[in-house]
Formats: C-alpha cells, sequence, structure tokens
C-alpha cells in the first residue's frame, strides 16, 4: 500500500459522501455479443485460480460507480439491469452511494440473497481481514458472483500502477495464485478496465469501508 498517497486521498475524501463518487467522468463500454453471451458462465483458468464469466459496462458520470460496480456483479448471474434502475434502488446521488451495506441489500434482490456485507472498519486490513477477504473472493469467484468493493485513497496494483479515489466501487472478478492475486474491473477505467491485485493491497485499500461477497 502506498501510504503517502492513501493518506493524501483521505484528507480530500470529505469531498464525497462515504459510499464513493469519482472526479471524473467515464464513457460507457459496449460488450460484444459473445462478451454478453458468457456473462453467467465460470471456468477454471488452472490450479488455484477462477474467473467469472461477466459483462463489463463503465459508469457514464462520476458518481455512478455504485450502480455499474452492482451491474457487473449482477451480469455474472446472467442479469442484464440498467444502471438508472440500480440507482434508484441504491439510492445513489451526485455525492455516490452511501455504503457496502446498500450494495448488498440490491444485490440480495436481484440474487435471492446470496451477499453479505463485510466490514474491515480499521485504517489498516489485520492478517486476519486478509484472510477473510481472501476466502471470500474465492467462494463468491468459484460460486459466479463477483465480488463489490468500496474503497477510498489509492493502492498499487501488480504492474506497479497507482490508482486512487477519494470514494469508489469496484468489482472483484478472477483469482489466481489460491486468491493471493485478484483481479479488478474498474468501472471507472473504460480504456484498460481490468487489472491484478495484491489481496493484501486491496484489503487496505477497502480499509475504512466493506465489501459485499
Amino acid at each position: 500500500m502506498n501510504l503517502s498517497l492513501r493518506n493524501s486521498m483521505l484528507s480530500v475524501a470529505g469531498l464525497v459522501m462515504a459510499g464513493g463518487a469519482i472526479a471524473g467522468p467515464a464513457m460507457a463500454a459496449q460488450a460484444t455479443p459473445a462478451e454478453r453471451a458468457a456473462a453467467s458462465v465460470v471456468s477454471e483458468q488452472g490450479k488455484g485460480a477462477r474467473k467469472a464469466g461477466y459483462e463489463y459496462e463503465a459508469q457514464p458520470n462520476f458518481y455512478y460507480c455504485g450502480p455499474a460496480s452492482t451491474r457487473i456483479a449482477l451480469s455474472a448471474d446472467g442479469k442484464a439491469v440498467s444502471q438508472d434502475e440500480l440507482a434508484e434502488k441504491l439510492g445513489t446521488t451526485v455525492n455516490g452511494t452511501d455504503s457496502a451495506i446498500d450494495i448488498t441489500r440490491v444485490l440480495n434482490e436481484y440474487t435471492g440473497g446470496k451477499y453479505k456485507t463485510t466490514e474491515i472498519s480499521s485504517d489498516e486490513a489485520s492478517k486476519e481481514q486478509v484472510e477473510r477477504l481472501r476466502a471470500d473472493v474465492k467462494a463468491a469467484v468459484d460460486a459466479g458472483e463477483p465480488v463489490v468493493a468500496n474503497i477510498l485513497g489509492g493502492a498499487v496494483d501488480v504492474d506497479g500502477k497507482e490508482h486512487s479515489y477519494p470514494g469508489h466501487y469496484l468489482t472483484v472478478v478472477e483469482y489466481k495464485d489460491d486468491g493471493n492475486t485478484v483481479k479488478i474491473s474498474d468501472p471507472a477505467a473504460p480504456d484498460a478496465p481490468e487489472y491484478w491485485m495484491d489481496i493484501t493491497e486491496l484489503a487496505n485499500w477497502i480499509a475504512g469501508r466493506g465489501y459485499s461477497s
């Protein structure tokens, strides 16, 4: 975790609601028919690796990260719900979506109660919380149910690229290395919508907030 970056982002977090809105718009990406057809597929990628089939769609404005991430997760269950419909159910405003609890509530409305909320209340995730996240991601992706995470501040992916938001939601859609490395589907980054991240880095990115799995 880039602590200096995280601390600098924490200092501006008051500009948005705790749930997440980002500083600039992203244009919606279009999925191919093949991608849509694969939306409900869960496939083996190798030993200690699994991927949930899903349909990516970018958020159309700076505050729809909650609806967009929820839509990505639901697409793995074969459900194509509009972001506007999800935003209404989530109570999303220009200040974002309040918390992971709202994401879980709406995911459960469409999936029949498959999701739960887990909070990482401390500023830094403990070893136990990292392990809990790893286990939750593996169980969720194995079941074809991507995880929606509520994050704050900055984090660095496995390629050394920094990603920072003053509040944001994103979706975890794949894992490898027995869950120690996970793939993020980021609705705010249509030009580079996927990146891999160490599970500890992700847990610390979520720290102070929570996730739906």
